[in-house]
Parts: structure tokens; sequence; C-alpha cells
């Protein structure tokens, strides 16, 4: 498109979005005017995109970080005539696809669900890295960000790292439009803070007037151009440009404009321009899973192993397997055992180093490009990146998360290593998955099962060995569980997991040398949960402890309360859990004094039947 076609298809996204907004009584249209010129450039002149086709190898990759601009977005998508306008006006309502924020749930085009500010640069960052390093395609990465999420520390975990790794295909768009929710942003229009910055992380930047479309062309193509760095296009706008009552004004902020048909009269009224988007070049067709059947390790039963060290062998024989497969690793592979996947597929690990919210980041825009990561660090750290596995899960991204050095069993090193929250963290999002194996022959074959599995993927392993107790070839379906001592004299039952399992086993044997009969059923899915059978167990023994290596709020007692969360009777239910404040100890020491080892189960249980708690 010319200057005075560009200047005009930037005024119809501005009246789009204040129409749809209207239509709604809700939106950000002042936010999605001021970077409608942004817009306009790119989709007409330089995004090469197949809206028939958005799955296209080719095709580069858009993504609005600036959610709440979304009235901008759907006005762009109705001038691709990727959308009508009757669509266009179905904005906020209920069962519209055009959500308040856009999701990749409702509409194909979009890459990642966004609106927690400061999430787009860094899955774009991962996207870019995709089509680096793993599709090893010439698609070209467009993020728009606002002002306001550049205070966002997760936006400079992704500026350092696409710098890193020389992020030439990805360019961001920074709307510096001065204002946001509550009054003036940090830097105002201040463009060459924001450059410094990210010159300091070796990006390429340009500084420019937002609103002229000629420097805006130019900015484009200059970024284009640039190799070895990413470039970043800092440019100078006006929230609610065009509508003299709300441009570059203070309480603006998501509010549909006062008087909508002044202001689109105002901008010139309706158009009905339609684009021509660049059709993407040809690419090869995305990597396949392959077809190879996993060889996992194999454990003897009574030997002692750590299920990261089990987590470790089956991922690197899953990449074996499976070329779809990749790793990611907080500088903690040595640790987690993920350095075993590194070992034997270099060319699919990526260090993300000491940051967590880039790591998940990284995964989410990996899934977006068809792979199947694997994040890993320490339990405790990935709560750090709790709001971007929240997105990944609106999203609906099928990212696999493992959690090592778990509970209080990894001993000295103390609670600030000590992931104590995360089964609650995990098993609250929405779809999620959360299992925690107790031997290396369950963590290795649990490895596999999530990478079928849809949705948040959690795995929890530990650091400490620990007595392998199952075949080699034993099935560890996903929703299942295992009784491991059950009889028909059983007085009560004990639930565990992981560490506590074995604790639980252990206590089990010792009671019934005392003729105290207990039923011991391994919890390893903790969601979702074997519900028949803790009912039955309920049901046999009227009473269930459950023994956790974890806070005791959401954890494993939680879990098995959802078995009763139908309305059935909830039976005697005891919990063990970590109550206290760890401090740094042997792990058998730390177990004790949590409460959770083999004598405080034993204890618990002889109380329970001395105190005729249970019959």
């Amino acid at each position: 498109m010319n200057t005075g076609e560009l200047v005009d298809l930037g005024q119809q996204l501005r009246v789009d979005s204040v129409r749809t907004s209207a239509a709604a009584g809700s939106g950000h249209p002042t936010s999605s005017m001021s970077a409608a010129d942004l817009m306009a450039v790119l989709l007409a002149n330089h995004l090469r995109y197949d809206f028939e086709r958005p799955a296209h190898p080719g095709n580069d990759r858009f993504v609005l970080s600036k959610g709440h601009a979304s009235p901008l977005l759907y006005s762009a998508y109705k001038a691709a005539g990727a959308i009508d306008d009757e669509e266009l006006l179905t904005f906020r309502k209920l069962g519209s696809r055009l959500e308040g924020h856009p999701t990749p749930q409702r509409l194909p085009w979009v890459e990642t669900a966004t609106g927690s500010l400061g999430q787009g640069l860094p899955v774009g960052v991962g996207i870019a890295l995709s089509g680096k390093r793993l599709d090893h395609a010439d698609y070209r990465v467009w993020v728009l960000c606002g002002d306001s999420e550049m205070a966002e520390g997760s936006v400079w975990e992704a500026a350092e790292h696409a710098g890193y790794e020389h992020l030439d295909n990805l360019t961001v768009i920074v709307d510096v439009n001065r204002l946001g929710q509550r009054g003036q942003t940090r830097h105002g229009h201040d463009l060459d803070a924001y450059a410094r910055r990210f010159r300091a992380f070796d990006w390429h930047t340009i500084e420019i007037d937002g609103h002229d479309v000629d420097a805006i062309d130019r900015a484009y193509g200059e970024a284009l151009s640039t190799k070895g760095q990413p470039t970043a296009i800092i440019a100078r706008t006006l929230k609610g440009k065009g509508v003299e009552a709300v441009e570059d004004r203070e309480g603006q902020h998501g509010k549909p404009l006062p008087e909508a048909e002044e202001a689109i009269a105002e901008l010139g009224g309706p158009r009905d321009l339609t684009v021509r988007v660049q059709e993407p070049p040809s690419a090869r067709a995305l990597h396949s899973a392959g077809t190879g059947q996993t060889e996992l390790p194999r454990y003897d039963e009574g030997d002692e192993v750590a299920t990261r060290n089990a987590f470790g062998e089956a991922l690197a024989a899953l990449g074996t397997a499976r070329g779809d497969v990749v790793a990611l690793d907080g500088e903690v592979g040595d640790s987690t055992r993920a350095e075993f996947f590194a070992k034997e597929h270099p060319e699919r690990y990526f260090e993300c180093y000491i940051a967590e919210q880039q790591m998940v980041a990284t995964a989410v825009g990996m899934v977006a490009r068809g792979w199947v990561p694997y994040a890993t660090t320490f339990a405790a750290f990935l709560t750090r990146a709790h709001d971007f596995v929240r997105m990944a899960s609106v999203s609906g991204s099928g990212i696999n998360l493992v959690g090592s050095h778990a509970g209080v069993a990894i001993g000295q090193d103390g609670p600030s290593q000590m992931g104590l929250e995360d089964l609650a963290m995990m098993r609250a999002i929405h779809g999620s998955t959360v299992l925690y194996p107790c031997d290396a022959n369950q963590a290795a074959r649990l490895v596999v099962e999530m990478a079928g599995l849809e949705g948040i993927r959690y795995l929890r392993t530990s650091r400490g060995e620990s007595k392998v107790i199952y075949s080699p070839d034993e099935e560890f379906p996903v929703g299942g569980s295992k009784v491991l001592r059950s009889s028909d004299r059983d007085r009560l039952t004990v639930v565990a997991a992981g560490v506590t399992l074995h604790e639980a086993l252990a206590a089990a044997d010792a009671l019934g040398q005392d003729g105290i009969a207990v039923r011991v059923i391994d919890l390893y899915s903790v969601k979702p949960v074997d519900r028949d059978t803790l009912r039955e167990a309920a049901e046999d023994t009227g009473c269930l402890l459950t023994v956790e290596d974890h806070r005791q709020e959401g954890g494993i007692g939680d879990a098995v309360l959802d078995a009763f969360c139908d309305g059935r009777p909830v039976p005697r239910l005891v919990r063990l859990a970590v109550g206290t404040m760890p401090g740094s100890a042997t792990p058998a020491e730390e177990l004790h004094a949590a409460g959770i080892d083999a004598e405080s189960i034993e204890a618990a249980a002889r109380m329970l039947v001395e105190q005729a708690i249970i019959p």
C-alpha cells in the first residue's frame, strides 16, 4: 500500500476499535488507537501470513503482547478478511470468539494468550528460537508491546535471552503512548530510555514517530535487513490518537469512548478497506513426531535409584524415539538430570539459565510451533513462573514441567530450596496433570505418559535415592494408583506418594508385626486422582491417613478429598504434612522433624487405634 492508503487503513482500524468497544460497552479502544498505524503498515506491507492456513510452516508469527488492545487485533482480522463486520461487533459477548483478551483456544491466528502483561515478548522469543534452532525456517516473529509492560522483569529476561541467542528473526514493536492505566508510565515519551535498555542486551534499536506511516515502513524494512541481532522498534504514539476528547488524556484507559458516533465522524467515518496480506514463502513441513519405540531404562527391584535420575534417563530415551521432544533447563540440568538429554540430543536442548519465567515462556512458544517441551528446574523455583504456567493453561499449551529436589527430603540445603507448595500450585491450574513417582521404574514410565497428554503436565521428582519397588514392566496409567498393602483386616488406609510412600510401607510393616493391619495406597497420580480406589478404601477401613512431603494446604490430603466431592460422605481423614519452617538437617532428620517419617506414621496410626477413633 502507498502512504495515503496506509493512513486510511490506520484510520479504519481506529474506527473499528471504537465501534467494537461501543458495541460491547467495554474494552480498550484508546490503547488500540495508539498502535493503529503500526498495525496497518505491518499488516499491509510486511506480514507474510495465510489466514486460511494458520498452521502454514512459512507463516510469520504475530504476538499481541498488549492483549487488552484486542479491538485493534480483531479490526486487523476484519481488514484481512479473516472475520466479517458482523462477527467484529460480537466483541466481548457470550459465545463470541472475540474475547476481551485474545486466546488461541478461540482463534487459530493467535499464537498465545495475552493479557497478563509482560508475557508476549518472552513467548515470542520461544517462537523465534524454534525458528532458528529447530524449524530452520525463515519466518519472522513480530511482537507488539505496550510501554507499561516494559516495567515487568519478564520482558528483560526475554530481551537478554534474545540478544544472547542473536535472534535476528525477532522484532519487538514498543507502542510508547506514555499513558498507563492510572497515569503516566515510568519513562513517559522518553524513547531513548527504552532504547538504552534494549541496546544493553545487544538489540538493534530504531526510534520513530509511531504515526508516520513512511517512517514505520522504513523501520520494518530495516528490521528485516538487520543480521545477528533482534530489533526493537520504539515508537512514540498518542493514546486515543485522532479523537480530541481522549487523545493523550489521562483517565481514558479501559473505557469505550463517551461519544462514539462523534468520535467515528472525527476519524473520517467507517471505511471498508481490505488488505491482501502477503503470502508466506513455501516452506518444508514441520517435523514429525517419529515412530520409534521408546526403549526405557530398566531398574532392578531392590536397587536404590533417585527418581530424578530415572527422569533424565527416560527423557533421553524418549528423545531418541521422538524427534519432536525438546528439553529446557534453568541452569540446574546437572541436578535435575536433564543433562542426560543434553548429552544425547544437544541440538534439542536449550539452556535458559536462571530465568524460570523465560524458560516456561520458551516452552509455550515451542509448543506453538508443534514441539513437545520438557522444562526442568527445582520444584521450589517453578513457583517464580506461576503466572506463565497459568497463562499457558489459558492458551491450551501442552507443556511438560518437571520439578526436582522437592520437599524437606532434600535435607541440608534448607527451606529456600525445598519445594513445599508446588503440588498445590500445579493442582490449581485448569486441566493440569500432577504426577509424583516413588521409584525409578514408575518415574520412567510417567515421563513417557506425559508426552501424550493435553494441558499442563507436572512431574515431581526427588533428590535422594529410593528403593525400586516396581517391576520395569509395571504400567502406571494417569489417574490410577497402586494398592501395595491390603487385607480384609485393614483398620485404616495410609495414602502417600513419592518419598513418603516408602515411609508408609515401613510403618505398615512395623504395625503389622503388632497385628495392626494397614492398607497402603501409592497415589502417584495426584491429579487426576483415583477416586474409585480411595472410595473403596474409605468404605473398607473407615479412615484415611495422608502423608506428604508438602504443605498441608492443596497437596495430597486435598487431592484425596477430591474423591468425595460429589456429595458422598467424607471419611475420617487425618493428615500428616509439613507444618513447620524447616532448617538444615539430614534428610532423615528433616522427615522426622516434619512428622512424616515411618516412626511418625506408625505413631499416628497407633494413636488412632488406641483412642478408638477407628474400630
